[in-house]
């Protein structure tokens, strides 16, 4: 369970006068409360059911249809992917169910950037980047060796060459080899947390894991950093690491999944508002939704309290 308290909620410096460094700052597409309610409530919910029902109906045709070889697929987001319709997280890349929120997100940056992946899966949201024309550079993890397999092969059906790198690790504060449990039928479900083991429905492997240092040869110095994080739960470690990195300065904007049953939201907020970090926007319902955060337009004020990173405070347990 996520725990709460004083870092749930931010300081901020009076008066509130937004620095001359934030007229550098990303404006990012304004989706209004109104439609994100109807959409969280109502069609993303219907974009499941058609994505499991469709599902089913493909493996039917692949089925009827015989061993034709690799197929590629196009997603309702634009983007072609190699078929993959025995996996429920392919069915749902290509009927939309993540809704339009980061592939606005993406189609936004105003600026040359790079994209950091991590959690990429089988490459959805790198392949959304790659639209964008001032994406130069896409780093994509993924440390689960078959849907790599797949990320690399989509980034290839792309024609993305040297602009994008598919790494097959993952990454957290330690680096070296871990177990990771898996869900054989769901690839996104997938977690280095106690909580994914715990069920009956996985299985678990060893995958390599860096840690940020790791990546600096595939990171341009210099370049905006966009950052994806799906990790079911290693959330808060993984956002310490990147904004404790030496690529901190150059982060724009980071897009993570939280969920209230594993996601440990004190951390991540220490995490951010150590690095002038804040929350900007919440995109879904209840226990499960995802955030944008961004470096805060205006100054934070110091907090001691916040200063202690996941390793201090487990040291201080012991």
């Amino acid at each position: 369970m996520a725990r709460t308290g004083q870092a749930e909620q931010m300081r901020i410096v009076e008066p509130v006068a937004a620095p001359e460094e934030a007229l550098a700052l990303q404006a990012w597409p304004d989706h209004s409360p109104a439609r994100m309610t109807r959409d969280f409530l109502l069609w993303r919910h219907l974009r499941v059911i058609r994505a499991r029902a469709m599902r089913h109906v493909h493996l039917l045709a692949d089925r009827l249809r015989g061993n034709a070889g690799p197929r590629a697929a196009r997603s309702v987001y634009g983007v072609r992917m190699q078929s993959n319709w025995a996996d429920r997280t392919f069915a749902y890349c290509q009927y939309g169910t993540y809704g339009p929120y980061l592939a606005d997100l993406l189609a936004s940056i105003d600026r040359p950037f790079a994209f950091l992946d991590i959690g990429a899966n089988q490459g959805l949201f790198s392949l959304i980047a790659a639209r964008n024309p001032l994406c130069e550079r896409i780093v994509a993890l993924e440390p689960v060796p078959e849907t790599h397999r797949l990320l690399a092969a989509n980034l290839a059906l792309a024609g993305l060459g040297e602009r994008a790198r598919a790494l097959n690790v993952g990454l957290s504060d330690v680096a070296g080899t871990h177990t990771i449990s898996i869900n054989p039928v769901h690839s996104g479900q997938a977690s280095l947390e106690a909580h994914m083991a715990e069920r009956s429905d996985c299985e678990s492997i060893a995958i390599e894991l860096v840690t940020m240092a790791g990546l600096d040869a595939h990171l341009p110095a210099g370049l905006p950093l966009f950052v994806k994080i799906d990790v079911e739960g290693h959330e808060p470690v993984i956002i310490e690491e990147l904004l404790a990195s030496r690529h901190a300065a150059s982060v724009i904007g980071i897009f993570y999944e939280h969920d209230n049953r594993w996601t440990d939201n004190a951390t991540i907020c220490r995490a951010l508002y150590r690095a002038g970090f804040a929350k900007l926007k919440r995109y879904g319902r209840g226990k499960h939704f995802d955030v944008l955060a961004g470096p805060s337009p205006v100054p934070l004020e110091r907090i001691p309290a916040f200063e202690q990173g996941i390793a201090e405070v487990e040291r201080q347990r012991a």
